[in-house]
């Protein structure tokens, strides 16, 4: 029955949030906001709404290692096996902007997180802080979308978003009962989850921040995999990188945010956490930068090594949360051979690329 709850969750979580996108989206459309800003703003919050609801809901049910598990997971999740994932389909074209504006914003507020959590918590000053940025980065955003002259661009997000041929999906009373039951299957899926994930964590001896970091972030991530996984499919590259991003930074900075205002004492950050896997968050967005820049583009190899990243990851929380003998190898192997190794490539790549546009 638990297993039943935990997958019935998901698929709660999953229907609410393209029902909540999709209906957003065409009331948006119908009233006239632009496809790009569509883009932009309600469908990557869109994506997002699962850990949303999850990390709220976890957070005043007193369960904050769910709550800080999930954001935390569903960054590292997005980044490695997402982007990993579309990269094997079609290696991903990057455009500057996320080179210059949106990375290095997913990079600060990462930082952020270790920051305000180095004391325990993130109370709701702190949250207020975060939410505060996500808005003025979604403004900006906005502004910078109406400056787009593409036809390209523009053609592309009206049809990923906004207008599928169809007008009968244009009526606004159909849309909004789109938005309302999404909503609601939004809620009761989150609770669902939280509480059969809870119930699986307690049964396996797991702790509940492996469990968010693990199956509730992969759960909750499902949008995003759908999204990018879909525009990779469609050669729409620029989709698929702009989600899995605009997410990363959605997920600090609105949803831990406002997690930390509404929930009492705000989000408790334990020490294992401060240690290990908030530091994996931000070298794994740190990463992003290099390979992104190089090229501008994200190759197979590289989505390959994403993905080896990712189920190194999970095997260690895996390992650590049943304590067993071969923590020791797993662990050496990644601290004196993995790790140096991509650094040393991380930095190898970046000079040869450097000095490619010296010479150009």
């Amino acid at each position: 029955m638990v297993a039943l709850k935990l997958i019935a969750g998901l698929m709660l979580l999953v229907v609410g949030a393209e029902g909540l996108v999709r209906g957003a989206s065409k009331i948006a459309a119908v009233i006239g906001i632009s496809p790009l800003v569509i883009g932009l703003t309600i469908v990557a919050f869109g994506t997002s709404s699962p850990e949303l609801a999850v990390s709220i809901g976890s957070a005043l049910e007193g369960k904050a290692d769910i709550a800080l598990g999930n954001v935390v997971g569903s960054n590292i999740f997005n980044v490695l096996f997402i982007l990993g994932l579309s990269a094997l389909i079609i290696p991903l074209v990057v455009h500057q902007q996320l080179v210059r504006l949106d990375v290095p914003i997913m990079i600060g507020a990462s930082l952020l997180v270790m920051l305000f959590g180095w004391d325990g918590a993130v109370v709701w000053w702190e949250g207020a802080i975060l939410v505060a940025i996500g808005v003025w980065y979604t403004v900006f955003l906005i502004r910078q979308s109406r400056k787009e002259k593409s036809k390209e661009v523009l053609k592309e997000y009206k049809e990923e978003y906004a207008d599928d041929g169809n007008p009968k999906n244009d009526r606004i009373w159909l849309q909004i009962a789109f938005v309302v039951a999404g909503l609601a299957l939004l809620v009761l899926g989150s609770r669902f989850l939280v509480d059969s994930a809870v119930a699986i964590a307690t049964s396996l001896g797991m702790s509940e921040l492996v469990i968010g970091l693990t199956i509730i972030a992969a759960g909750t991530s499902l949008p995003e995999v759908a999204t990018s996984v879909l525009a990779s499919i469609r050669k729409q590259e620029d989709i698929a990188v702009g989600n899995v991003v605009g997410s990363n930074i959605f997920n600090i900075l609105i949803i831990l945010g406002l997690t930390a205002i509404i929930a009492p004492g705000g989000v408790a950050v334990n020490a294992t956490a401060l240690s290990f896997d908030i530091p994996f968050m931000i070298a794994v967005a740190v990463a992003c930068l290099p390979l992104f820049f190089t090229g501008y583009r994200i190759d197979r190899w590289e989505g390959f090594v994403f993905l080896g990243y990712y189920v190194a990851y999970t095997a260690y929380l895996i390992l650590k949360s049943q304590e067993h003998a071969s923590l020791d190898v797993l662990r050496s192997a990644m601290i004196w051979f993995v790790v140096p190794l991509t650094v040393l490539t991380l930095v190898v790549v970046t000079l040869r690329e450097m000095r490619r546009k010296r010479r150009a």
